[in-house]
């Protein structure tokens, strides 16, 4: 079979699982899930025979696997809908399919299914452990919705078509995110989810009508790989504002066309990836079943904002050659990735839910993808996508893991707790003596590496990988590449930032490992925690797996002991999607050795510190760091600011302006003032026009029709005699004209 008809296919099978789960199938769990990870499973068998084709293909990057249909006229020409596998998109397809299929499986065991319903748990909240989720056929529904956007961009070979797949993950993370609905912080996680990526979005489609507006076209190919096309949108993008406003013009005027285009399409970027300053909505995404915060953080929707960076880095480097200066939207770029990076792994040091830990983690590992691409490094950045995607949905389903087994371990506690209590036995018993205790609080664990050991090691596996352990995992070898290419390049800065935010990195995961994992049980929810069940456990081994070996493919040749040893074919593969091939950097030890300091050192540290927190304890880091410890805790204020600067604003003006004065005042005043204008035109009608005239004339011809038949009625006696005599009469009269006057 042809691969471009293969490639077609690759997104369907999920959205048909999703119109039969919602049309036929959602009062079955057994076939709803079935038919979900089924369907993911094809589609994952499409994706690895066209990536195999893909990497097998030569020179695929100059002839990739494309076919695209007329889809809508648009004048003389018609927009197209069509497939493209290139290199992006085959690595990309690669890691959404895997990590997909994963969480797919991931979520029969995560939902607790099999077991029975307890009575007293309802649709839209989180279900009492041990019971299964009461709408657990939406959830595979969403899923599959929500893998099809995904995969729909990932194939696409145009703007548009890859814009309809964004806005269907945008959907699906709005109804994910508040999937428990019933929860007061589920239903603002996802307005603020939905509103913040909006934002970004507009900025993206403004971008989009731009682009067409110059080229004509949305294609990738025929954009992207246009030399003289590229060339045409290297001009100043606002000469006469930048001639108007002297003081700007050394800044407008280094603007072009291209990078204009490319900032308006990368705010797209900012707001799914979650980076500054639309970073606010991907930790309170954490308000969603945990298989949610994986496709969100690892496979699907931050993953899409970086794979557009990456997508459009011909543009965003249009007139920028390997060793020049920076242009200014490159600039942009690396200042919000790098400053994201450091920014969030701050943050991170201070929290203590388990998810929330890992959410701003996603932030600072996005923002190394998107400093990446701001200083040119391409290909590590892609790297670093693909070797985050699997660490990140193994710690995200790892952490998914650890909160079944407490949620568990707050369930048996209180049984142990009621069969002590003489009188107390059963639900009633468990109830009245139920620990309150956070599940998702690492200050309530401690222990589980003796209790979840299968969870232990693989959360252990992708926590190394996370901190970019030296190399045997997969993150250090992304990471180091991103980091020499800084260092190489000359830019310091950036190598600084992300170098401190790999030390803070390394420091908070080791925190997080030993909170959670290490030292003895701090309440008896840990000490009564179990192992997840095998469909939560088998996709934790596979991922830890890939967490390890995504790395091999990407050793640097000139590596000290290892290059050469596993063939580097990540970096020639992936830059064959570039129109320029930049060339390979030479070895510096420097990078190198700030990658396993910073790696080692900070997970050293993490652990001394962390080792010996007992129950009830403060975070050792509380009164060293004083002040600027709750400037972290807080977020550095950003959620106060935005509902100050935003959210308070915009509900006064829908309250008071546009409720108040716009819609009663103005708009109720005009409807009101119409209607009493109709009211006295329809009564003039009445009292002038429809009693005198029509009225009457029907009441006139009424009367007199009455008048007649009073006047006629005297012939009408009812006597048949009379009749009979009128008949006669009528008759002699009508006999007498025949025969005398007409004879």
């Amino acid at each position: 079979m042809q691969p471009e008809l293969l490639t077609w296919l690759i997104p369907l099978p999920p959205v048909l699982a999703f119109a039969l789960i919602v049309l036929f199938l959602n009062r079955s769990n057994r076939l709803s899930h079935t038919l979900a990870v089924g369907a993911m499973t094809l589609s994952w068998a499409l994706a690895m025979v066209v990536f195999w084709r893909a990497i097998t293909t030569a020179d695929l990057g100059l002839h990739p696997i494309a076919a695209s249909i007329n889809w809508l006229p648009a004048g003389r020409e018609a927009l197209r809908f069509g497939v493209l596998i290139d290199p992006l998109s085959a690595v990309t397809l690669f890691f959404v399919a895997w990590t997909c299929l994963a969480i797919f499986v991931y979520s029969i065991g995560y939902h607790n299914f099999g077991k029975p319903r307890d009575p007293e748990d309802r649709p839209g909240l989180p279900p009492h452990a041990g019971g299964i989720e009461p709408m657990y056929a939406r959830f595979f529904a969403f899923i599959s919705l929500f893998a099809f956007g995904m995969l729909t961009l990932v194939v696409s070979d145009n703007l548009l078509l890859l814009f309809m797949g964004w806005e269907i993950m945008g959907l699906c993370s709005y109804l994910l995110i508040g999937f428990w609905y019933g929860k007061e912080s589920a239903k603002k996680a996802m307005i603020k989810a939905f509103i913040t990526t909006r934002v970004g979005d507009v900025f993206m489609l403004l971008g989009i009508a731009w682009l067409y507006s110059y080229t004509g076209s949305l294609n990738f190919r025929e954009i992207l790989y246009n030399p003289e096309l590229l060339q045409s949108l290297h001009t100043p993008a606002f000469p006469e504002l930048a001639a108007r406003i002297p003081a700007l013009y050394p800044m407008l005027s280094s603007v072009s066309v291209a990078g204009a285009i490319g900032l308006l399409l990368f705010m797209g970027t900012v707001g799914k990836s979650a980076q500054w300053p639309l970073h606010v909505w991907l930790p309170d995404a954490m308000e969603g079943p945990t298989p949610v915060s994986a496709m969100i953080h690892a496979a699907t929707m931050v993953s899409a904002g970086v794979y557009l960076a990456a997508r459009f880095f011909p543009l965003l480097t249009v007139g920028w050659h390997e060793g020049d200066p920076l242009t200014t939207a490159m600039k942009v770029v690396a200042f919000i990735g790098a400053f994201t990076a450091l920014f969030a792994a701050t943050i991170a040091l201070t929290q203590n839910d388990i998810k929330r830990v890992l959410a701003y983690s996603t932030i600072s590992q996005l923002g190394y993808m998107v400093a990446a691409v701001g200083i040119g490094a391409y290909a590590a950045a892609v790297f670093h996508l693909v070797t985050h995607a699997f660490f990140k949905a193994l710690l995200f389903l790892g952490s998914g893991s650890v909160i079944h087994g407490m949620e568990h371990g707050v369930a048996a506690s209180s049984t142990h707790a009621a069969d002590a209590m003489p009188g107390q036995e059963g639900p009633a018993g468990v109830r009245k003596t139920h620990e309150h205790v956070d599940a998702q609080n690492m200050s309530n664990m401690g222990g589980l590496r003796r209790k979840m050991p299968v969870t232990f090691w693989t959360f252990l596996i992708g926590g190394f990988a996370l901190s970019g352990f030296p190399l045997i995992t997969a993150g250090f070898w992304s990471k180091d590449e991103i980091l020499a290419d800084a260092f190489g390049n000359g830019h310091l800065a950036v190598f600084l930032a992300l170098a401190l935010a790999a030390l803070l990195t390394a420091f908070y995961t080791m925190r997080q490992i030993t909170l959670t994992f290490l030292g003895q049980p701090r309440t008896q929810a840990a000490e009564h925690a179990h192992e997840s069940v095998w469909t939560m456990t088998a996709p934790l081994v596979v991922l830890a797996v890939f967490a390890v070996a995504a790395g091999w493919a990407g050793i640097p040749e000139h590596f000290p002991g290892l290059g050469g040893l596993v063939p580097n074919w990540f970096q020639d593969f992936v830059v064959g999607a570039l129109p320029e091939h930049p060339e390979t950097l030479a070895f510096n030890p420097i990078p190198l050795l700030t990658s396993v300091v910073v790696a080692l050192g900070g997970l050293f540290l993490g652990w001394l510190v962390y080792r010996r927190v007992r129950a009830g304890a403060e975070d050792p880091l509380k009164k060293p760091l004083g002040l600027l410890y709750t400037v972290w805790e807080r977020k550095y204020g950003f959620d106060e600011l935005y509902s100050w600067a935003f959210v308070r604003p915009a509900y006064w003006f829908a309250g008071t302006f546009v409720y108040r004065w716009l819609d009663r005042g103005v708009v109720d005043g005009i409807l009101h003032g119409v209607a009493r204008i109709a009211l006295r035109l329809g009564s003039a009608l009445r009292n002038y026009f429809d009693v005198p005239v029509i009225n009457g004339t029907a009441d006139r011809v009424g009367q007199g029709i009455k008048r007649a038949g009073q006047e006629f009625r005297v012939l009408q006696s009812g006597r048949v005699q009379q009749y009979l005599i009128v008949g006669l009469v009528f008759a002699g009269i009508l006999l007498s004209y025949i025969l005398v006057v007409k004879p």
